[in-house]
């Protein structure tokens, strides 16, 4: 590999890793189409880019951990329900007309945005709701829905996660981003590159060492600053990049 498309790999992912990681996932929009900019085929990127996905939760999971975010019953039935719906994904992906799936998954993107931005004081501060029994049922069967998502397409599963556990499970968005960066970022991402391994996608090795490193100190970084702004900031950006990923399915 050339020293400048090194560069380039390694500049462009740590950028949208540290954006994701602040916001709560989007890393898909830079990383997976920068992988095909530099020259890999679709299923090739789409591969590499699962694989690599797993290093931006492990670098986002060291500082949430440390900060003592999360609820860790709560994080393993995220991950156990959403794991569910990734490898039901991953094998069906080869079956969904891609570009209708990316244009509906970019509507509704670009609908929790513009929903986000309108409701001030959404995700301001933790206002626990739906933590019953019957409220983690309905829950479930959302997130299974998602994690089919994340496990067919390559872009904004994570954004609609933590979206989802700010309005119906009422975490504030700094909780649901560190929610999501561990739950989804290691472990929904982690049987995602499994699945389509299994699957037969190929994966690109020599880009992977890069990858996996920018991956994790993008992650490390964007939670770092994460923690320490506000709600209101960490809002601010998760709307950013919900209007850049659902235009970008959109175009």
């Amino acid at each position: 590999m050339e020293w400048l498309q090194s560069l380039t790999l390694f500049f462009g992912s740590l950028i949208a890793n540290i954006l994701a990681a602040m916001s709560g996932g989007g890393a898909g929009l830079l990383q997976f189409p920068l992988l095909i900019f530099l020259g890999l085929p679709f299923s090739i990127a789409l591969g590499t880019h699962k694989v690599a996905s797993v290093a931006l939760g492990v670098g986002a999971a060291y500082t949430h951990i440390k900060q003592r975010t999360l609820h860790y019953p709560s994080a393993l039935a995220i991950i156990v329900i959403g794991c569910i719906g990734v490898i039901v994904g991953a094998n069906i992906v080869l079956a969904i007309p891609e570009v209708i799936a990316e244009k509906l998954l970019g509507t509704m993107i670009l609908a929790l945005g513009i929903y986000s931005r309108f409701k001030k004081q959404l995700g301001q501060t933790e206002s626990p709701i739906n933590r019953t029994l019957s409220g983690w049922v309905v829950g479930a069967i959302v997130l299974v829905v998602i994690g089919i998502i994340n496990g067919s397409l390559t872009a904004g599963s994570g954004l609609l996660v933590t979206l989802f556990l700010v309005r119906w499970f009422g975490y504030s968005y700094k909780q649901a981003v560190a929610y999501t960066m561990v739950c989804v970022g290691i472990f929904w991402n982690g049987m995602g590159g499994i699945a389509v391994a299994q699957a037969g996608a190929p994966i690109y090795w020599p880009w992977i060492p890069i990858l996996l490193v920018s991956s994790f100190l993008g992650g490390s970084l964007g939670a770092a600053i994460a923690t320490k702004q506000s709600n209101k900031t960490i809002k601010i950006c998760f709307e950013v990049l919900t209007f850049a990923v659902g235009i970008k399915l959109l175009v």
